[in-house]
Order: structure tokens, then sequence, then C-alpha cells
């Protein structure tokens, strides 16, 4: 699939994006949770942890968004697995910085940069536990990102993002084959199809590499709901022997840590 072809995708998906912000204010009192800030003209959002300590290193979890999210409005990006991410239970139960920034294009270098950037300016932050998850385009951007320094990230979760490419847009398994990693994908995705993702987890098999995957059976590409609280229709693969079992997505993305 050639990165003209994402874009042509990641394009068709860019819908009404904002119509959900415009309901009842009681369904999106949410949002305020996430403070809107710009870092060298990258928009972002950022909520802070629920019972903030100064006392207490926090982990930081970077969501990225898909296609629908581009822009620079400061708000598209905000999806539904950030909702999740902000209801009290779960913030109480998982403090952390959630970062979520906003591209008006497919995440490169120059947003991976500025993303450390902001990391490297909020207080408290624990270095070992710094994630990275987002769906379609961006877990494309995941799986882009996590190349560029695989050392950086305690773990990743990419939803439906294109697994293998081409030459110019490659996904090699040898470089992120040691990065805990817990992929999401539909069986029935047209968007982003299947079975690069399928291909890239095969890879990863041969290499003992630390990688799940959770197929969606009878999904298509409207799945960004689901990796958080986890859904009846998934069927969950391990490459090998090192991949952590837990079933729970956020008690297994915080159990994640560089010092391990």
């Amino acid at each position: 699939m050639a990165i003209p072809k994402l874009v042509f995708l990641f394009l068709g998906l860019a819908v009404a994006s904002t119509a959900w912000a415009q309901k009842d204010p009681e369904q999106t009192a949410w949002i305020e949770s996430y403070e809107p800030l710009t870092h060298e003209n990258m928009p972002y959002r950022l909520m802070k942890p629920w019972g903030y300590d100064a006392n207490k290193l926090y982990p930081v979890i970077v969501s990225l968004h898909g296609g629908g999210g581009r822009g620079n409005d400061n708000l598209k990006q905000l999806k539904v697995w950030n909702q999740q991410l902000a209801q009290r239970a779960l913030r109480e139960k998982f403090p952390s910085y959630v970062l979520a920034p906003q591209a008006e294009h497919l995440w490169d270098a120059d947003h991976l940069a500025k993303i450390k950037a902001i990391i490297a300016s909020l207080p408290t932050v624990d270095p070992d536990r710094i994630y990275m998850l987002g769906h379609s385009m961006g877990g494309h951007g995941t799986n882009i990102l996590i190349q560029l320094d695989p050392t950086y990230f305690a773990a990743i979760a990419p939803s439906a993002g294109t697994g293998r490419t081409n030459d110019e847009d490659f996904i090699e398994a040898s470089i992120i084959k040691d990065v805990p990693t817990w992929a999401f994908h539909g069986d029935q995705d047209t968007v982003c199809p299947y079975e690069p993702q399928e291909t890239l987890f095969k890879e990863m098999q041969k290499l003992g590499g630390n990688m799940k995957l959770t197929t969606w059976i009878g999904d298509n590409h409207g799945v960004s709901g689901k990796f958080i609280p986890g859904a009846k229709n998934g069927t969950t693969q391990l490459s090998s022997g090192r991949c952590d079992p837990e079933p729970d997505f956020m008690t297994w993305l915080f159990k994640q840590s560089r010092s391990k």
C-alpha cells in the first residue's frame, strides 16, 4: 500500500468529526479534562493525573488520532478512547498524563521530536513508563514512530494500524520486536486491511517478539472504542512466551516499564 493510497484512505475518514462536540454539554464535559495547549505550532491537549502529587512519578500515555482528527483546531483529535481515559474511575485507578497532539498530515519524525519536548517539560514524569497508542492513521503512526526511537516508549498499542506497507513506509519487525506491543484489528477491515497486520504478527512470532494481537471477529474499521474496555468478539494471540498474558488492557499497559 503506497503512501498516496494511505493518504487517500485517511482523507476518506475525515467526516464531520466535530458533530459530537455540539451535543448536550453534559455528554462532552469530559473534554474539559484536557487542557488545550500548543508547542511549536503543534496543537495538543493534556490531561493531568488524577489526584496529582508532586512527590510521585506518573506514566504518560501519548494518544495519536486517526485521519478524522487531522487539523489545527485542537479539538478533533479527542476520540472515544480519550473519553474513556477521562472517566473518573479509570483515572483514579490509573493516574497518568494523557497527551493528545494534533497533526495535519501523517505522523512523522517532526511530530515525535515535539512530543518528546512536551513530555520533557512535564513535572514528575516516570521516564520508564511512557506509552503510545492510536487508531487508524494513529495506529499506523504508532508503528512508524516506534521505529524512529524503539528505546523511548515502554509499550505501544496500535489499533487498526497498517502493519506492513511498501518499501517507502516499511514496518520492520526486527526493530520493534523487543517493544511490548498489543495490536488490535478488525478482521473485516477494508480501510486498513487486516492481512498486513497479520503478516507482521507472524514475523514477530518467528523472531520471538513481544507482541499480542487481538482480532475483532466480524468487525470492520470502526473498533477504536473497544481496545480499552475490551469486547466479547476479540480473540488474542501471543507471539511468544515473552508476552504478558494479562487480559485487561489498562492493567497490561501500566505493568510495562523500560526498567524491565
